[in-house]
């Protein structure tokens, strides 16, 4: 469903208080940050055949087919996923602070909210999001197209297996493996999958969401002459989580 023109004029209104309150672009190019080292891991390809974009909890929201995608566009194509990863040290296991798909080479000057259209932006206030919901520590980005596809998939599975876990006694195995093949920065369970729909050609990237269940925002980066070039996906404040434990720590 379209956005209303009454509502595009309230987003227009809003665009100083959708922008992200950190610079996402240092998340994929330093190598530290809040005493932190960081990563980034390249996790494979990304279909994109339609340019309509929904980022989602694949186990509990993408299989409902009335999920809409973000009223803005993208170019059709097939991207690179790359992960921005909080290296594990002595206290913690690796940790996933955002997730990139980048459209177009020209850097990010500006990162702001990606919505979906319909939000009530009445009494929206500076620091707040709307994002979207995690429920089984996981996450994806995917295209409209893909939405359908995974939809077909997820019900034709439970009809050949009644009463089965969709990740117990599917996806499980398949994020062992990808731990298996690729085990740098996961756990042994697995922590990302790069997976194929059967029966497809897409690629649907899935990842774990940072400290896990939770509410989590979705940035689109515009270049400088206002074309969308990037969706970032934010997981983990570093510069403010971090912090807030060192100083936890010196108290």
């Amino acid at each position: 469903m379209a956005p209303t023109n009454e509502w595009l004029s309230q987003w227009k209104q809003k665009h100083e208080i959708l922008e992200c309150p950190v610079d996402l672009n240092t998340y994929f190019s330093l190598p530290e940050m809040a005493g932190k080292e960081l990563a980034v891991m390249d996790i494979g390809p990304c279909s994109i055949p339609t340019g309509q974009i929904l980022v989602r909890d694949p186990l509990y929201y993408l299989g409902n087919r009335q999920e809409q995608p973000y009223f803005q566009t993208v170019p059709a194509g097939t991207y690179r996923t790359e992960v921005c990863v909080v290296k594990p040290d002595e206290e913690d296991c690796a940790r996933y602070a955002a997730v990139r798909v980048k459209f177009a080479d020209a850097p990010a000057v500006r990162f702001e909210e990606a919505l979906i259209g319909h939000e009530d932006l009445t009494d929206l206030g500076e620091g707040e999001f709307f994002g979207f919901n995690v429920d089984a520590g996981l996450a994806c980005i995917c295209d409209k197209q893909l939405h359908h596809a995974f939809c077909d998939f997820k019900e034709k599975w439970h009809k050949e297996h009644p009463g089965e876990n969709l990740y117990d006694h599917y996806f499980a195995a398949l994020f062992a493996e990808s731990f298996r093949q690729n085990p740098q920065y996961q756990r042994e369970g697995g922590d990302w999958l790069n997976w194929q729909i059967p029966g497809t050609e897409y690629h649907l990237p899935i990842f774990q969401s940072g400290f896990g269940d939770g509410a989590y925002p979705v940035y689109w980066g515009y270049d400088e002459t206002g074309a969308i070039c990037q969706i970032v996906v934010q997981f983990i404040d570093i510069q403010l989580t971090y912090d807030d434990d060192d100083e936890e720590e010196e108290d």
